[in-house]
């Protein structure tokens, strides 16, 4: 609020990036000093003169009012290195170059990344009056300010001295604020900055929060898929001709032929993205990076976006300059650009026994949902950790630290792989909640073969014409009959521990978003033994990728046929439709199913936000 005189004053000088409202109040009293600092304190995109609630309450900040900032991390004009030479940049050097690596507006649309701020006119400054802008010393090193000079916005170097002229506390200055970085770690800094305006000992301050990173959850359309291609793998191509087949509506991926790329999904070149050192390295799609986004208001009520890659932590290697999994670079040289944003964040001295929790197969968001008096309106983050078996504890921080969307955390730790998305996944319904969670029940998977051998089909073949593969590459036939696998003791004992700690998965997720067993579709399929852990024996239905809200793309699960039926192929369709989504079915045995994942983990999507979600009204300051 005004320490001194709340009185309108006139209008800012509206930019391209930084919009002010209009109006003609009247001239003060020209003896008195008019100290006015405005940003969006209302959220309409526009810095309102004439509207008490811009000015209102301004020193603080909560889910009604408080001017919002980004971090201008995106690269609006291309114009960030990838290599040297041939060789691509190191992980240390990829993330140091974005928008607000530097003090410049980077072309026109960098205008756009940037919040208004605006100071009022005083227009009897005496002559020699200057007024200085600052920020707080816990954010300063975290902030650009810009101010609009000789028709153009430059930096405002108030650190080292910068001020307004006589002539701009007069007129009345057009400024404008960036983050140089996200919240990370909140000791270091909050995501709140207090940008004060003074002239002499009188001040005003407006209390501004930058943007927190949202991940995504399934009830948002996806704009776009992304797959890894192999031209010449047979696995590969097979998967993608099945996918690519559903997506085009022609179901008539044969496992060699492709039908054209759909135009919303992104294919990433696994023959040489990564470079000659890695010609085979990552089919999983899912894991080496996700993608959120942070956003602030603008005019008309909308939200300028920028789309926000996330590197996974994973640690591939001693390297001081490049310890990260090397797929993970496409976060900076695939898909940053403009409005689009690539971060990493990792620490080399995490316990490589757990890594693989690191991967995004285990980084989901439960959707939306109210419990107890308690909202969570743009979802939680799901990840499988628990006290002696986690994630990155420093990427942990950081997610956690961006407040809206507080974690769920579930054991995952008698997985082999050891994420979330090998037992859970969720999918729209048209109930009051939403959507509902498809869970792995081996127990069920164990009884339909029991019921199919008591009924005279135990010698019917699972898993017709595929192969496993072995640590040295050789392939053993995995043709094998019902009563087979009923008689194979490790796959059923196995199966019967895993069942048991998916109780415990559930018992954890129905206490965290009020689920009950009654809203659960169960999705059979059984576990074996590996190394000591747990890893689906049958190609895990669950693990699928979700798309336009009634297709649910699963894993051929190559299972029995009775009667010219798969009978978990007939389980899940059924189930499925009576929530009104179809399964389509992609064959992804060789390149994944055998070497430990699904058709989720090979894939990943970016999606829109859902109608009238603002990440600011969440509640979470």
């Amino acid at each position: 609020m005004k320490k001194l005189f709340l009185l309108a004053a006139l209008p800012v000088a509206a930019t391209s990036a930084v919009a002010c409202s209009s109006g003609a109040p009247s001239t003060p009293d020209a003896g008195a000093p008019i100290v006015d600092l405005r940003a969006d304190n209302n959220r309409n995109g526009t810095i309102d003169w004439n509207d008490p609630t811009e000015d209102a309450n301004e020193d603080s900040w909560d889910q009604t009012h408080g001017a919002i900032f980004l971090a201008n991390i995106d690269d609006d004009q291309n114009a960030c290195p990838k290599t040297s030479g041939n060789t691509l940049l190191s992980d240390v050097v990829l993330p140091q170059c974005n928008d607000a690596a530097d003090t410049i507006i980077n072309g026109d649309a960098d205008l756009l990344d940037l919040a208004p701020l605006g100071t009022a006119p005083w227009p009897g400054a005496p002559d020699g009056t200057t007024g200085s802008i600052t920020v707080d010393t816990a954010s300063a090193s975290m902030i650009h300010l810009f101010i609009m000079r000789n028709g153009a916005m430059t930096f405002f170097d108030w650190q080292n001295g910068d001020v307004l002229s006589t002539d701009e506390v007069r007129a009345g200055a057009t400024l404008a604020i960036e983050a140089t970085d996200i919240v990370r770690d909140p000791n270091v800094w909050n995501g709140y900055t207090t940008v004060t305006y003074a002239i002499g000992s009188v001040s005003d301050v407006v209390k501004m929060r930058v943007a927190p990173v949202v991940t995504r959850h399934h009830l948002a359309n996806e704009e776009k898929i992304f797959v890894t291609a192999y031209s010449d793998d047979e696995g590969s191509i097979a998967m993608r001709s099945s996918l690519y087949s559903d997506m085009a509506g022609t179901g008539e991926g044969d496992g060699g032929v492709l039908d054209p790329t759909p135009s919303n999904v992104t294919e990433i070149n696994g023959d040489q993205a990564y470079g000659d050192d890695y010609p085979y390295d990552d089919q999983w799609t899912q894991d080496f990076f996700e993608v959120g986004y942070m956003s602030m208001p603008i005019a008309n009520n909308q939200q300028h976006v920028i789309d926000v890659y996330i590197r996974s932590a994973n640690i591939y290697s001693t390297s001081a300059t490049n310890p990260l999994r090397e797929a993970g670079k496409v976060v900076f040289t695939l898909f940053r650009g403009p409005d689009a944003a690539g971060i990493q964040q990792y620490d080399t001295s995490s316990d490589p026994n757990m890594d693989s929790l690191n991967s995004f197969g285990n980084l989901e968001t439960i959707p939306p949902y109210s419990l107890n008096g308690q909202n969570y309106p743009l979802g939680r983050l799901f990840r499988g950790s628990i006290p002696s078996f986690h994630p990155d504890a420093s990427f942990e921080k950081m997610m956690e630290a961006q407040l809206v969307q507080p974690p769920v955390y579930m054991d995952t730790s008698w997985l082999e792989v050891g994420h979330v998305d090998e037992t859970t996944s969720f999918v729209k319904t048209s109930t009051p909640r939403g959507w509902t969670m498809l869970v792995n029940d081996p127990t069920m998977a164990k009884q339909m073969l029991q019921d199919q051998s008591t009924a005279g089909n135990g010698s019917v073949v699972m898993f017709a014409g595929k192969e496993w593969l072995d640590d040295n590459d050789d392939v053993t036939p995995a043709d094998i009959t019902i009563d087979g696998v009923l008689a194979d003791n490790d796959v059923m004992t196995q199966s019967d521990t895993a069942a048991a700690a998916i109780a415990g998965q559930i018992q954890t997720i129905e206490q965290a978003t009020g689920l009950t067993d009654a809203d659960i579709i169960h999705v059979p399929f059984l576990h074996e033994p590996v190394m000591g852990l747990s890893l689906a024996y049958q190609p895990g239905t669950v693990n699928a990728l979700y798309y336009a809200q009634d297709t649910f793309a699963a894993p051929d699960p190559h299972g029995p046929i009775i009667n010219g039926v798969d009978i978990f192929k007939d389980q899940l369709e059924t189930a499925l439709a009576a929530i009104n989504i179809k399964v389509v079915w992609v064959e992804d045995w060789d390149l994944y199913h055998r070497l430990s994942g699904e058709v989720h983990c090979g894939t990943n999507s970016k999606r829109g936000l859902l109608d009238g979600e603002q990440w600011w009204t969440s509640g979470y300051d």
